[in-house]
């Protein structure tokens, strides 16, 4: 069974780079205090890189 990771938004995209914008899209959170679950792979894991001042991430078992 693969890790699963709980992606929360804490901070507004709110004069942030476009890329940084079209990041949380492409993650799914399209608001403040949003949650959303990805699969546990590289790709999201670079994703949430680009993006971890604006995001508060979680493991989920």
């Amino acid at each position: 069974m693969a890790r699963k990771l709980k992606v929360t938004q804490i901070k507004s995209t709110i004069n942030r780079h476009k890329k940084q914008k079209r990041t949380m899209i492409a993650l799914g959170i399209h608001k403040m205090h949003q949650t959303v679950e990805h699969n546990d792979t590289p790709q999201i894991r670079g994703m949430i890189r680009s993006v971890g001042h604006l995001v508060e991430v979680e493991e989920i078992d």
